[in-house]
C-alpha cells in the first residue's frame, strides 16, 4: 500500500468545518492508503473561526500543524482587504495554535496594500516576529477582479502601489526574516528551526498529490486503474456541482489530461526553481533520465547567460536561483523554458513517457 506523506485541508475556510468532518476525511484516507502517524496534517484557518476549544478538538482529530490567515496586524488594513477578524482576534488565535501546536503553526501575511508604506510594512512584519512561530508564509497583494478593493483601486480611489516599491518591500522582508533567523526556503516561504512545509515542498519537489474537493487540483498516476502516466486532474469548481457530481458518478472530477514528458519537466522547472534548494540532479534524473542538467542547461544559450548574470547557478547540486534570482524568478523562465525546449526538440532519443520512480 502507497504511503501518504502529507493531508493539507485548505482553500476557502476549512477550519468552519467541524473536528469530526476532518476526522471522517483523515479516517478515509487512511483506508485507502498508509497515513503514518508522523505525517503532516495541516489545516488552515482564518482568525474569526479559530476559538481554543475549535482548536483543541482539531488535534484530537489528527491535525499537527495550523496556518492562519492572519494577513495584517493593523486594523485599517483589515477593513480594507474587508476580512472579518481583527489584529486582536488574529493575536489571539495565533497564540491559541502555538500553545496546541508549538513549532507548527505558520502565518500568512500580506504585503503590497494600496497606500501602505515600505516603513509601515517593515513594522507590520516587526509586530509579527514578536507574535508568530516558526513559519511565515508572505504574499504580494493580487487584485481580484470584481472585488471592492479592485474596483477602488481602478477608480483611483485608492492608490496603487509602485513595482519598485513591491520590489523594495520584498527585498526588506527578506533581510529582516533572515536576520532573525529564519530561512528563506520558498520564494514565498520562510521557516527557522527545521519547520517547512512538508506538503508544500512536495509540489515544488514535483511528487505526486491528489486534489479533492472543488476546484482542487492533482498530478499522479492513476495506478488504481491502470495508468501508467502521469495526469493533470481539476475537479469541478462549484461545490454545489461538485457535491453533485459526487453524488451521481463517485467523483467530481471536471477534466484530465495525460501530461507529456515536456509538460512534466516544464512544471518541474517552474516549480522547482522556487526553492533555494533548487532542482537537485537526482529530481531532474527521475523526469528526464536521458539528459542531464548539463547537458540540458550547460551548454551556451539563455541558461549559461544567466550564469554570467548573477541570477543562476549550475553546479554539483543542481540547478538553483541565486538569492537575487529568486526574488526575479518569473522574469527568468521564459528564457530557461525556451531552452529546455529547443534542447529536447533537438535531442536524438525520445523522452520516456514519465518519472523513473512512478
Amino acid at each position: 500500500m502507497r504511503s501518504v506523506t502529507s493531508v493539507f485541508f485548505g482553500g476557502g475556510t476549512p477550519s468552519l468545518a467541524s473536528p469530526s468532518t476532518v476526522a471522517a476525511v483523515l479516517e478515509a484516507v487512511a483506508g485507502a492508503a498508509r497515513l503514518p502517524p508522523a505525517a503532516e496534517v495541516t489545516l488552515e484557518a482564518n482568525p474569526s473561526s479559530t476559538s481554543a476549544s475549535h482548536l483543541a478538538g482539531f488535534r484530537a482529530a489528527g491535525v499537527n500543524r495550523i496556518s492562519i490567515g492572519v494577513q495584517s496586524l493593523d486594523d485599517a488594513e483589515l477593513r480594507m482587504l474587508g476580512r472579518e477578524h481583527t489584529a486582536a482576534e488574529a493575536r489571539k488565535a495565533v497564540e491559541a495554535a502555538r500553545g496546541l501546536f508549538p513549532g507548527r503553526t505558520s502565518i500568512d501575511l500580506l504585503f503590497g496594500l494600496p497606500g501602505q508604506s515600505r516603513d509601515a510594512w517593515a513594522q507590520r512584519l516587526e509586530a509579527t516576529l514578536g507574535l508568530c512561530d516558526d513559519h511565515i508564509s508572505l504574499y504580494q497583494l493580487t487584485l481580484e477582479r470584481g472585488t471592492a478593493l479592485a474596483a477602488q483601486v481602478r477608480s483611483g480611489a485608492l492608490p496603487a502601489p509602485p513595482q519598485d516599491l513591491l520590489a523594495d518591500m520584498y527585498q526588506t522582508a527578506r533581510s529582516v526574516l533572515v536576520a532573525s533567523g529564519f530561512r528563506h526556503y520558498e520564494v514565498s516561504n520562510f521557516a527557522r528551526k527545521g519547520a517547512l512545509s512538508t506538503h508544500n515542498l512536495s509540489y515544488w519537489h514535483g511528487d505526486q498529490y491528489i486534489g479533492v474537493g472543488p476546484g482542487a487540483h492533482g498530478r499522479f498516476v492513476p495506478r488504481a486503474e491502470g495508468g501508467h502516466s502521469r495526469e493533470a486532474r481539476v475537479q469541478t469548481l462549484e461545490p454545489v456541482a461538485w457535491m453533485r457530481e459526487v453524488q451521481s458518478q463517485g467523483h467530481g472530477t471536471r477534466s484530465r489530461a495525460v501530461l507529456s514528458p515536456l509538460e512534466q519537466l516544464e512544471e518541474l522547472l517552474s516549480l522547482g526553481l522556487r526553492t533555494d534548494e533548487g532542482i537537485t540532479h537526482e529530481r531532474w534524473g527521475h523526469f528526464c533520465p536521458q539528459l542531464s542538467l548539463q547537458a540540458v542547461f550547460g551548454q551556451p544559450g539563455e541558461a549559461r547567460a544567466l550564469q554570467q548574470e548573477g541570477w543562476l547557478v549550475l553546479d554539483s547540486g543542481g540547478l538553483r536561483c541565486t538569492w537575487a534570482g529568486l526574488a526575479v524568478l518569473d522574469s527568468l523562465l521564459p528564457d530557461l523554458l525556451l531552452q529546455l525546449r529547443r534542447v529536447l526538440g533537438a535531442a536524438r532519443h525520445p523522452l520516456s513517457g514519465g518519472p523513473a520512480e512512478e
